[in-house]
């Protein structure tokens, strides 16, 4: 089977994974807390050693594992790569906003963490639309979404609360920010998708029909 795919989904793809590294580093620097599994790699960084992003790589792993399992099919190594571009993005990140932002009062610390969170479920549609190799967490979300048949918020809220024990486990940073983006970011997710779709779309379309844009053909 031959499909054409342009080159604009993978600059859309590296672009989603970017603004959601970014939401991520934004809620970890606010100090409210952040989402269970950041938490936990927060929580494996400061304990057992490695950057936030190395352990983002090594979870990744594992849940590929997981996800294999689950589907009953063979692992989803690509998924590695998307890990592998996030870890990489969030010690980015954290390095640059921890150089050129300082918060002290409380009022701009939920400021910061709340452009986070919706900037979070933002890359995370943006990059899922692409169908391209998904996080094994984001990929864990849509396999419970298709084998219970609920919607996206259930699914993700149910992956934060596993992911929340595993962080108390590892005394990651866990605050009221955690609790909020256990109740708000699979809502928010469920909002910015199919906002997303419509946008994206329309660009990934016109991309692949405009003579002006070239195209690989993959076997």
């Amino acid at each position: 089977m031959i499909m054409r795919v342009s080159k604009a989904k993978y600059v859309v793809y590296v672009l989603g994974i970017f603004i959601l590294t970014l939401g991520i580093s934004f809620t970890i620097q606010s100090g409210l807390g952040t989402s269970p599994f950041d938490a936990l790699l927060v929580g494996l960084s400061i304990n057992v050693g490695l950057t936030v992003g190395s352990w983002e790589i090594i979870i990744a792993l594992l849940l590929i594992g997981c996800n294999s399992f689950l589907k009953r099919q063979r692992p989803e190594f690509l998924g590695l790569l998307t890990a592998f571009i996030t870890g990489i993005g969030i010690d980015m990140w954290l390095f640059l906003l921890h150089n050129l932002i300082t918060l002290e009062l409380w009022y701009s610390k939920v400021v910061y963490f709340g452009i986070g969170l919706v900037v979070i479920g933002l890359g995370t549609a943006t990059y899922l639309h692409t169908n391209f190799a998904p996080i094994p967490v984001d990929r864990l979300t849509l396999i419970i979404q298709e084998l219970t048949g609920k919607n996206i918020f259930l699914s993700r809220t149910f992956i934060y609360l596993v992911f929340l024990i595993m962080a108390m486990i590892f005394n990651g940073p866990i605050g009221i920010g955690t609790l909020l983006t256990v109740c708000l970011g699979g809502l928010i997710l469920n909002y910015f998708m199919p906002f997303t779709k419509r946008v994206l779309d329309r660009i990934l379309t016109h991309s692949s029909t405009s003579p002006n844009i070239d195209t690989d053909i993959i076997e």
